[in-house]
Parts: structure tokens; C-alpha cells; sequence
């Protein structure tokens, strides 16, 4: 999947860009299936809501194979080498859930404010490229996106350590009263199969999921290798340290797993 000059100046001009239905249902059907096995481990990269819920699935490209490709997959990796303009590596790699009636909410936030301050990555040369596993509906814990605000920088950000089991650096309500005054807020919904691209400086949040419906998105947070981060206080799975470019796999690479 290679990028258009419109689509660019779109990205340059929003922070994010959305591809309704990228994968297939087979495809989506392999994830699925993945995406509840990682979940089922009883391992230190899966953390879990205070219900006992499955939150979110840290690094789970080193322990499961379905989600290994995906990490290469072209259409996720060449898009992101062109707006970053070059190779790119893994930073971090997490498999959202966001399970019906339990999912918790995700503050308002900056991803490369926690990269930064966290990781001390140089940079924003960085982003995100979501993959829906589910339908994402207006209902069920959308990401919700301030348009534009990528365009302000590194914004002055709190250290959330109680509010949900995952630390965060977030925003104030103050600031995002200004920035939703200055861009509006929107939220990308759609069919299990979508993608989402997004600035790492675009602030965004998720409210709870008090829906009947499911709601688990794969982010790869992709880094110019050139970017790579120069603090390692965090647990390598979840700010990685292996900084090797990453080689695009076949475009069929989910089609010969069993869903």
C-alpha cells in the first residue's frame, strides 16, 4: 500500500489518515483468533483491567507468530516509511482490548510524550498504525482524535499513575478544551479490517466500553531507525531495544495460518 500526495498532505495537514477494511476477512478472522490466545497467557507483558480483564497485550509479535507477520506486514510498514521517509523499527507493539462492559478508559495523551519523557526518543520521527480486529463502533470505545494538534509539539503533560493500571503522562482538561476549540475531535469508526495512521504527537484518548460488543485494535509504534530511543528504564517489552530495520513480508503473509 503506497501512499498518494493527497493522502500526505491530508496526514501532514490532520495528524492521522484512515483505510477502511485494508485486511480481509480471512485475515481478520487469523487475528482474531490470535489476538484471544495472547490474551489467555498468564504472562507479564499482558496486563488486565481491575475486573481481571484483558487491557492490553504487550510485545506480542515475540510470542506469537500471527502477530510476528503482522509487525512486517507491507501494508502497515510501507506507508509508514514514507511519511517517515525512510527504514523503521518496532518500538513498541500492543494488542488493545477493550472488552465488552469492562473496558477501561485511555486518558488524554501524546504518545511521544511518554517516548520522550519515558524513553528519551530524539525525535517525533514516529507513529502509529492501528489495525481494527473488531468493528469499531460509535458505541463500543472508539479512539477519539483532536485533528491537528499534532502540530503543536511536545504539550506540558502529568503523570498519571492511578487512574487506570497502565501509567500515562496526560493532558490537563484545560489544554484540551483549547485544543478541541482549535480542531474538533473525531472519532474513526469502522469495519474489523480498517487501519488507522497517526502522528505520534496527535493527542488522543478512548472512553470505556459499557457496550455488549468487543472492541481490540493492534497498534505498532513504528520509529525511524535513525530515532531509535537512548533510555532503557522501561522493560524492554514494552519500549524495544532492538533497533534492526524492519523487512516488509509477502502481502498474503497471514494467508497460510489457520484461523
Amino acid at each position: 500500500m503506497r501512499l498518494t500526495p493527497h493522502q500526505i498532505d491530508e496526514f501532514n495537514a490532520l495528524g492521522y489518515l484512515f483505510f477502511p477494511e485494508i485486511f480481509n476477512p480471512a485475515e481478520v478472522a487469523v487475528l482474531k483468533k490470535a489476538a484471544t490466545a495472547v490474551y489467555a497467557e498468564q504472562r507479564e507483558e499482558v496486563w488486565r483491567e481491575s475486573s481481571g480483564a484483558a487491557r492490553t497485550a504487550f510485545a506480542a509479535h515475540t510470542y506469537n507468530e500471527c502477530f510476528r507477520r503482522l509487525g512486517a506486514h507491507p501494508r502497515l510498514i510501507h506507508p509508514v516509511m514514507s511519511l517517515l521517509e525512510g527504514p523503521v523499527y518496532i518500538h513498541q507493539y500492543k494488542v488493545n482490548a477493550k472488552a465488552a462492559f469492562e473496558g477501561d478508559v485511555w486518558q488524554w495523551h501524546q504518545d511521544y510524550g511518554t517516548w520522550a519523557r519515558d524513553d528519551r526518543m530524539p525525535e517525533p520521527r514516529a507513529m502509529n498504525i492501528a489495525v481494527f480486529v473488531d468493528d469499531v463502533t460509535a458505541a463500543n470505545g472508539p479512539l477519539l482524535l483532536i485533528p491537528g494538534s499534532h502540530k503543536q509539539g511536545v504539550i506540558a503533560a502529568g503523570h498519571d499513575l492511578e487512574t487506570t493500571s497502565y501509567p500515562l503522562w496526560t493532558l490537563d482538561r484545560e489544554t484540551v478544551v483549547q485544543l478541541y476549540e482549535q480542531g474538533g475531535c473525531v472519532a474513526p469508526t469502522g469495519n474489523a479490517g480498517s487501519v488507522l495512521m497517526f502522528s505520534s504527537l496527535l493527542v488522543h484518548a478512548s472512553p470505556p466500553n459499557i457496550s455488549p460488543m468487543d472492541r481490540t485494535i493492534v497498534y505498532l509504534s513504528l520509529c525511524h531507525i535513525d530515532n531509535h530511543i537512548q533510555q532503557f528504564k522501561r522493560p524492554e517489552w514494552i519500549a524495544h531495544r532492538d533497533f534492526t530495520a524492519i523487512e516488509p513480508l509477502a502481502d498474503d503473509a497471514l494467508m497460510d495460518l489457520e484461523a
